[in-house]
């Protein structure tokens, strides 16, 4: 009887442990399971134009903290850079988790060290080059003896621009002057009667054209066709340590993406919020641009080389960089 009763004893022990879920062979839940990175704040840079607004609108939704607090993530810092350069010059000190910057800086960036790869397209052409009023636009040629400011050196306009002028027999070192300025320094040149013209992203084109104070005469889709601009990029430690995290900031800005292409109206509304530009103007510039927001990386990645033989070619950096070098599409493909 004795017997009996403890094998009785032990088999309801051994139910009752099975039922709590305490065995040691039970797989963790699906939060826990996910809770591995040890990541608890995410640095993340971006700049105040359309071209990245998958990022506000994925911001301003909390759909960065729905899909990465289950991954241990508590805060999201954001920081707001006029132009890639800086930002990029943040990213190699070690202060930017992730990144939505031009292509071109991040090419220079890389050349001069920086760990990190592009995870993602976000935005495709989308910057217009604005010819002061009074002036007349024909040809480039009519350029010439001209000051037109854009973004520092190694940026996605100042390539662009510097290497079309070059294809149209305009020499952007002796036949006029290009000046370095921000977006919001550069349209207030050009209102002030500065500058003679101005080349920048959307939604700055717009505002210079709202104020009466210039025309655009030249988009940049004309200038190099289906060129890739703003990317997303993770810093070689993400990549390494917390690819978890990774794949959701990819996924995330997916969908943040598609959402702005189907409502236009909301996500002006969540850019309005973060830059406090006119939504209306945010809106009219999204009628006049031709650019597109998109997410696959594999799109870009010719335009994205071409830049690195473009910089090479402008002395910008010493030698061009491969594909490998500069992209990871592996998180995309998991998608």
């Amino acid at each position: 009887m004795k017997n009996v009763w403890l094998f009785g004893s032990l088999f309801l022990i051994a139910g009752l442990v099975f039922l709590c879920g305490c065995t040691g062979t039970q797989e963790p839940s699906t939060a826990e399971q996910k809770v591995v990175s040890g990541k608890a704040v995410l640095n993340i840079g971006y700049q105040p134009s359309t071209h990245q607004m998958a990022f506000m609108t994925a911001y301003s939704k909390g759909m960065f903290n729905e899909t990465l607090t289950p991954l241990g993530v508590k805060e999201i810092k954001t920081y707001n850079f006029p132009t890639g350069a800086p930002e990029m010059q943040a990213m190699l000190a070690g202060d930017l988790d992730f990144a939505y910057v031009g292509a071109a800086p991040f090419v220079t960036a890389v050349a001069t060290g920086l760990d990190g790869k592009i995870i993602g397209a976000v935005q495709t052409q989308g910057s217009s080059l604005v010819l002061k009023t009074g002036l007349e636009y024909t040809t480039p040629a009519d350029l010439k003896g001209l000051t037109i400011a854009t973004f520092p050196a190694g940026t996605i306009q100042d390539t662009i621009l510097r290497t079309w002028l070059k294809e149209q027999g305009v020499d952007p070192e002796k036949d006029l002057k290009i000046v370095a300025m921000g977006p919001g320094d550069a349209t207030t040149a050009i209102m002030a009667g500065k500058v003679d013209a101005v080349f920048l992203p959307a939604p700055s084109p717009t505002t210079v054209e709202e104020a009466g104070a210039g025309k655009i005469i030249v988009q940049s889709g004309e200038m190099s066709p289906n060129h890739a601009c703003c990317v997303l990029v993770a810093g070689g430690k993400m990549i390494r340590e917390h690819p978890d995290i990774v794949s959701e900031v990819l996924r995330t800005s997916q969908l943040a993406t598609e959402f702005n292409n189907n409502n236009w109206e909301e996500a002006a509304g969540y850019m309005n919020q973060m830059t406090s530009m006119d939504k209306s103007v945010i809106l009219k510039s999204l009628e006049e641009w031709d650019g597109s927001w998109v997410s696959d990386p594999n799109i870009i990645k010719e335009s994205v080389v071409s830049y690195a033989h473009d910089q090479a070619a402008l002395g910008y950096i010493e030698r061009e960089l491969s594909a490998d070098e500069l992209i990871d599409t592996s998180f995309w493909d998991k998608l």
